[in-house]
């Protein structure tokens, strides 16, 4: 069974929890039922979106070039830049002195759009804050989308070419259901 069941309807009766299984998931919840073991579970509900476009992933790569380019810069610097200007998509951590350059070191070898900034003292003695963001491997539709606006907004002010308002709708078609 996969770890993921998408539902709309439930209901509590007796103290009980009802999901309303949709149809193409009761196969392999009942696989499960059949093959699970006496054991504590985690179930962890939260509300439904859609996962990102990999053509919409591979359009924010095409703008990110376009941008290096124009303002000779690496895509990489590009592509951090753009991951610090999503909201809510990082942490504030503090961290031990001895151990900032190692955390840093750990968390940006996730991936190019995970950069970790130290922002100082922590007000916990012998601590810095530092500032982690999350890359965009990790985004929903709803941040991957405001990754790509801001990413043509760039290009628009520096007269770089991107998809009609058209094209990109017929991208992010269905993106926010």
């Amino acid at each position: 069974m996969s770890d993921t069941i998408t539902f709309k309807a439930a209901r509590l009766e007796a103290g009980q929890l009802i999901i309303d299984i949709p149809v193409n998931s009761r196969g392999s919840v009942m696989n499960w039922l059949r093959t699970r073991r006496d054991i504590y579970y985690d179930l962890t509900i939260k509300e439904h979106r859609k996962k990102r476009s990999l053509d919409a992933n591979a359009y924010a790569w095409v703008l990110i070039g376009k941008l290096a380019d124009a303002m000779r810069i690496t895509p990489k610097e590009v592509y951090r830049q753009a991951i610090v200007n999503i909201g809510g998509n990082f942490e504030i951590l503090p961290v031990r002195e001895d151990a900032v350059q190692k955390f840093k070191e750990t968390w940006e070898a996730k991936g190019l759009g995970w950069p970790c900034y130290d922002l100082g003292k922590s007000k916990i003695t012998g601590y810095r804050n530092l500032q982690a963001y999350y890359g965009s491997s990790t985004y929903d539709t709803r941040q991957m989308g405001q990754l790509i606006d801001n990413l043509v907004q760039d290009c628009k002010a520096l007269g770089i070419e991107t998809l009609t308002p058209e094209q990109l709708s017929l991208l992010t078609e269905g993106w926010h259901a």
